[in-house]
């Protein structure tokens, strides 16, 4: 079988078996069909650990990030063992393959202050009521409030909403359900966009006619929000306030460090975040150290 028949396959294992989130199922695809082209889609059996190697190098002579050529190398990992497991392969060839050490990144906070003032100027803005404004001020409020991912915020249905309660149902990474809470300012600027500027979205399909849909944020011509239309509203936003290349996950990490900032149990936090790992939450602890450090710096006469 060549690399494309099994890359198929695989990818195949992993959204219907494994049930792995749709994006990760994308990224892994896009890493064999790289396989694959670098290889010239050979035999399977044909590839040995040199060749492995050689696709990571060439990774790294183009500049690719190491989180990206990390990832490639969890990919043949994951593929050749499955493929010894199915027969596929006698021998796994990725067994001596070694990915590359991570460099920690920390995350891009914005100041709570800056963040207050600039959702604050957003409400302001949709004031006069019109639909967009409305739902990007809902979105990024939502965002910041509940620590919620692009996905998990693009994929709610109005029944995942607990106005009484302020939660929220989200479905994380791996299929798991969580429930979230969110402030005041989040609560209300979510039923202003659902009472004032839902109808009004729903109202702008191309047939003339409201589609069937449940979700919660819809886009100018009524369908469901995608993350891509997410991450320009963020990018507008925050792009003078972080920098250029801002996306959404700048908002949640914001609102993790805020929370530890204010005194939140690291433990409540990895619940809110949906993290598996305490480790993965505690990246957001040097975040506040560091700006606990500057403070110091700054402040301290004998610093």
């Amino acid at each position: 079988m060549r690399i494309s028949g099994a890359a198929e396959a695989y990818v195949t294992h992993l959204a219907d078996v494994r049930r792995l989130a749709p994006a990760t199922v994308r990224a892994y695809g896009a890493d064999l069909a790289d396989l694959r082209a670098a290889s010239e889609d050979v035999e399977l059996a044909d590839i040995d650990l040199e060749q492995l190697r050689d696709w990571l190098w060439r990774a790294t002579q183009r500049g690719d990030a190491r989180s990206t050529i990390a990832r490639r190398t969890s990919t043949a990992r994951g593929f050749f063992a499955w493929a010894v497991e199915e027969h596929l392969l006698e021998t796994d060839p990725s067994l001596r393959l070694v990915a590359p050490k991570r460099g920690r990144t920390l995350p891009k906070v914005a100041a709570s202050d800056s963040l207050t003032a600039l959702l604050d100027l957003l409400r302001e803005s949709a004031a006069d009521g019109d639909p967009v404004a409305l739902r990007d001020h809902a979105l990024l409020e939502l965002l910041y409030g509940a620590a919620v991912r692009v996905s998990e915020l693009c994929g709610l249905d109005l029944d995942d909403i607990d106005a009484q309660r302020r939660t929220v149902r989200v479905l994380g990474k791996g299929s798991k359900e969580r429930v979230v809470p969110f402030g005041g300012p989040a609560g209300r600027a979510l039923d202003a966009y659902l009472v004032r500027a839902r109808p009004a979205l729903l109202a702008r399909a191309a047939d003339g006619r409201a589609p069937a849909t449940a979700a919660v944020f819809l886009g100018v011509r009524g369908g469901r929000l995608g993350t891509r239309a997410v991450y320009d509203v963020v990018s507008r936003v925050l792009g003078p306030e972080l920098g250029a290349a801002v996306g959404p996950h700048a908002l949640r990490h914001s609102a993790a460090t805020h929370l530890l900032d204010g005194g939140a149990d690291l433990r409540a936090v990895q619940e809110i975040l949906g993290h598996a790992s305490l480790g993965t939450t505690q990246i957001y602890t040097h975040v506040s150290s560091e700006r606990l450090s500057a403070t110091y710096r700054l402040a301290h006469p004998r610093a």
